[in-house]
């Protein structure tokens, strides 16, 4: 696999959305995985607009971002090619709105910050949880 081209850089955006003391995990069977919300910005949009839309479309409810928990960076591969991803977290309060399962994550469980430690998937995840 060739490395990717320095300007062609995966942005994608989400949260730690919290209610209180608990924080919302999703489940994404398309991997098999537990994560924290979020999805690729789309073109023209900057990362809190992604984030926002992103917590959104993948747990149902609407989010008001409290603050920064700053990027996490990684790689991915996509068609062949090794790819840099930065993703931009933010704390968010959720506000109205109700999970529905979707064909991106078919479950979402509201934990503690210890139950989500072991329940994320990925280290990164944990890493950002972290920063909250």
């Amino acid at each position: 696999m060739e490395p990717a081209p320095a300007d062609n850089i995966v942005r994608a955006a989400g949260a730690v959305l919290v209610d209180g003391e608990r924080v919302a995990l999703v489940h994404r069977p398309r991997y098999d995985d537990w994560t924290l919300p979020k999805g690729k910005n789309e073109p023209g949009e900057d990362d809190i607009a992604a984030a926002l839309r992103e917590v959104q479309e993948e747990t149902g409810f609407h989010g008001r971002i409290e603050r920064d928990l700053g990027v996490v960076r990684y790689t991915v591969e996509k068609h062949g090619a090794v790819l840099p991803k930065i993703v931009r977290y933010y704390v968010m309060a959720v506000g109205g709105g109700a999970f529905e399962p979707n064909h991106e994550v078919d479950e979402l469980r509201w934990v503690t910050r210890e139950q989500a430690a072991q329940l994320l998937t990925y280290e990164r995840d944990r890493e950002v949880l972290a920063r909250w």
